[in-house]
């Protein structure tokens, strides 16, 4: 097996969905071709010819994200015929399972280099549109009913760990808006962003330059006013989870001695990655078995991580994750410039900004040497991959 490299990553800036966001005007498969434009620009180093597969997850692939997206973008992003791509869809993990598919490939010898993303734009594409689930999911009661409402699943999550209340949810969401705003500030968040010209029917022409949810000064209180609409005096609300969002996201990946050949940084190097199963109805509790798995295989405790991305679809999930570990909700190791919550969560596109972000926090931290990314995923399902940070001065 060869040592897996992740070289850099960059990213769209995540809009609203919707007829007033941002990329309300753009296509999906534009923002993809962005990413990847911009990927190549960064790295004149990189002969295009090189890449050897691009991998595109989207969660919904139809319309302008169909027609096996990953091969079209690389057509679009002016990649040589000769480089094949392919689409691929693990829901909210497709990003993240772009990235572990490639990385095995090239682990394995099949490629050297590759560039792996994901693609969501839920204004023009929302989850479950054109979807036919099979009615003996529910007839022969495999699932709960529930577990088809990622909003239901959250309040189910609630209700197993009673001691994650409201209180603590909404705390946690308005410290993820402080940490993602005192990022942007410090010029943490903002140097992997892609401009994206943009084009509106009553404004004309723009450019998205910055991430469109976040909402600055959130306070405590002002979340706990807020409705709860997936059950009658319930918890989750839209303040304490991810919205609906339009984005994308890409990385490049290499083996590590074809990285140092052609002159391209590391970043990060892989470690080891496990997908989990649990119940469809908590697919919020994902993460915990996913991270047992791969601590497990690689032979590492929770004690070694020293850095932690874990995707907001909602601040439940992530609450039940750190109590699980034993993991304050306030520690600063945990999303240090806020998560989804803040930024946004454009479904298949996440994965790759949590790496993003691990492998830029890695760059300013050489005091830490692994770092994991992790996230849950619908229909009952989590991810986490760890890293290693090239930067570590420890063994020094």
């Amino acid at each position: 097996m060869r040592n897996v490299a992740f070289v850099e990553g960059v990213r769209t800036p995540f809009g609203k969905a919707g007829d007033k966001g941002i990329y309300a005007g753009t296509r999906a498969d534009d923002l993809v071709v962005k990413v990847i434009r911009e990927l190549l620009r960064r790295h004149p180093e990189l002969p295009p010819e090189r890449v050897d597969e691009v991998a595109v997850a989207a969660t919904t692939q139809i319309g302008d994200q169909g027609l096996t997206i990953g091969r079209t973008a690389a057509l679009l992003s002016g990649l040589p015929k000769s480089v094949p791509g392919f689409a691929i869809d693990r829901m909210c993990a497709g990003a993240m399972t772009a990235v572990t598919t490639i990385a095995s490939g090239i682990g394995f010898g099949a490629y050297d280099l590759a560039i792996a993303g994901g693609v969501e734009h839920m204004g023009r594409h929302p989850m479950g549109e054109g979807v036919d689930p099979n009615p003996r999911i529910v007839a022969d009661k495999l699932v709960d009913p529930t577990a088809l409402v990622m909003g239901q699943t959250a309040e189910n999550v609630h209700d197993r760990h009673p001691s994650i209340t409201k209180q603590r949810t909404d705390a946690y969401a308005a410290r993820s808006q402080e940490r993602y705003a005192d990022a942007v500030k410090a010029g943490k968040i903002g140097p992997e962003l892609v401009p994206v010209a943009t084009r509106s029917e009553e404004l004309g022409w723009g450019l998205a330059t910055e991430d469109e949810p976040p909402r600055p000064g959130t306070t405590v209180e002002q979340l706990a006013g807020l409705k709860t609409p997936f059950r009658p005096h319930g918890r989750v609300t839209a303040g304490n989870a991810a919205g609906l969002n339009d984005g994308a996201t890409g990385a490049i990946l290499a083996d590590e001695d074809t990285a140092r050949e052609l002159g391209l940084p590391v970043g990060m190097r892989l470690v080891g990655y496990s997908f989990a199963g649990v119940e469809p109805e908590v697919m919020g509790l994902g993460p915990v078995p996913a991270t047992e798995k791969v601590l497990a295989r690689t032979g590492l405790s929770i004690s070694d991580i020293g850095l932690f991305e874990i995707n907001e679809a909602f601040a439940v999930q992530v609450l039940a994750f750190l109590d699980h570990f034993g993991i304050d909700q306030d520690d600063e190791r945990v999303n240090p410039w806020g998560g989804a919550i803040a930024c946004g969560h454009p479904l298949a596109s996440s994965g790759v900004r949590l790496m993003t972000q691990l492998s830029r926090q890695f760059a300013e931290r050489p005091d830490v040497r692994y770092g994991i990314t992790t996230m849950c995923i619908g229909i009952g399902m989590g991810g986490t991959v760890i890293w290693e940070n090239p930067a570590f001065e420890g063994a020094k």
